[in-house]
């Protein structure tokens, strides 16, 4: 029986490529890691092909918050534009199986965007590299290139998970009607998130095993959920006081409100070498605030408040603000922070982005000690 896919040889010999499955799931995966291409980032977008970068393999998603992964997805990818990718990777030839893995990735999804801190994505990064004996920054700078901020792309990973912009994706070597069509009505429904499907369909030859074929398939892309996702149909909204608290307050409860509020006034009204900017975003939403020299020359960001409820800040940014560039003042910065509760790096150029939850600073005593040492950092970076 015709497979319908032929090969012309070099010697002008046609030979026929039958459909042949996967020895088991686990070799579908592997020539995902190996070849991310089979992602078919050019059928995912047609006008900006998509290109990957590896995280990790079965990489654990927490359920609560500084909870243990209970649950692991397959792979992890992330796409030049920074937006995770869950890729999910099952033999879906039953209703009973086909109803878990959406349920799986759903879970996947729902708590990765609340409880995984950019700081286990990127040390899951690190760690993968180290493993593969390759250097995290080389990785890196291969995938975007020597020119790119590094610091700036884990940033804005961390905006799409708090914004639930993810791309999760099925992939099977069929992908039967019956998910096609939730597949796609998910994908109608669920925005920033997009759903996919990937099929990827294995052909070989049968009188010598050398010969192999892959072809990636992308289902799931109705024109509705195309015109749904178009970053060039949506307005970046700008945040300020009138908008930002009331949201916070309608998401995050008016005790947490109360804290945003406290950390707002502060930088406003106490504290003249600080400069506070308000973020823009669809779903997104924050203030940062920054060093200001007496010139009134805006410097690093001293942290930043979120819409997702917690305060957090960069060690590149306080490793770039003198004086704490120098290892003496660095060290006494990572003293000063572990003793509320925020712990940096030994390394001032290591990029970690260390947070509190502004549940955990409701006592009063607790958040002056936290403004406390921020008012500290910013006297130390003042008399430079």
């Amino acid at each position: 029986m015709g497979g319908g896919i032929y090969l012309i040889q070099d010697d002008e010999q046609l030979v026929e490529m039958t459909e042949q499955a996967y020895e088991s799931e686990e070799q579908l995966q592997e020539l995902l890691e190996t070849y991310p291409n089979l992602l078919a980032g050019d059928q995912i977008d047609t006008a900006l092909p998509r290109y990957w970068l590896l995280v990790r393999r079965e990489t654990p998603i927490p359920t609560e918050e500084d909870g243990a992964g209970r649950w692991s997805v397959d792979r992890l990818f992330i796409d030049q534009n920074a937006i995770p990718t869950l890729v999910e990777v099952k033999r879906i030839d039953t209703s009973r199986i086909r109803q878990e893995v959406i349920g799986q990735m759903l879970d996947y999804a729902a708590n990765a965007s609340i409880y995984w801190p950019i700081d286990t994505i990127v040390s899951q990064f690190e760690t993968n590299c180290r493993e593969q004996g390759r250097d995290p920054e080389e990785v890196f700078e291969e995938f975007l290139g020597e020119d790119a901020n590094e610091e700036r792309f884990w940033q804005k990973v961390k905006t799409h998970l708090q914004a639930g912009k993810i791309r999760l994706v099925f992939v099977a070597d069929r992908i039967a009607p019956e998910l096609r069509r939730v597949v796609e009505f998910l994908n109608e429904q669920v925005d920033p998130a997009e759903v996919l499907a990937l099929e990827v369909k294995q052909y070989a030859d049968h009188s010598s095993e050398a010969l192999r074929l892959l072809v990636p398939r992308v289902l799931g892309q109705t024109a509705e959920a195309r015109l749904k996702k178009s970053s060039a149909t949506r307005e970046r909204r700008r945040w300020d006081e009138t908008s930002f608290f009331p949201e916070f307050a309608s998401r995050r409860g008016e005790e947490e409100a109360v804290v945003a509020r406290k950390i707002h006034a502060w930088a406003q009204e106490k504290m003249p070498h600080v400069e506070v900017q308000w973020g823009k975003g669809d779903n997104y939403g924050g203030f940062g605030v920054y060093f200001k020299d007496g010139r009134g020359k805006i410097g690093a960001e001293l942290f930043n408040i979120g819409i997702w409820g917690g305060l957090e800040l960069s060690s590149q940014n306080y490793g770039s603000q003198p004086p704490f560039n120098q290892s003496e003042p660095w060290n006494e910065l990572r003293s000063k922070f572990s003793s509320v509760g925020i712990a940096l790096p030994t390394n001032p150029t290591e990029i970690r982005f260390p947070y509190l939850r502004l549940s955990a600073l409701q006592d009063d005593l607790m958040l002056e000690q936290i403004l406390q040492t921020f008012t500290w950092a910013v006297e130390q970076a003042k008399g430079v």
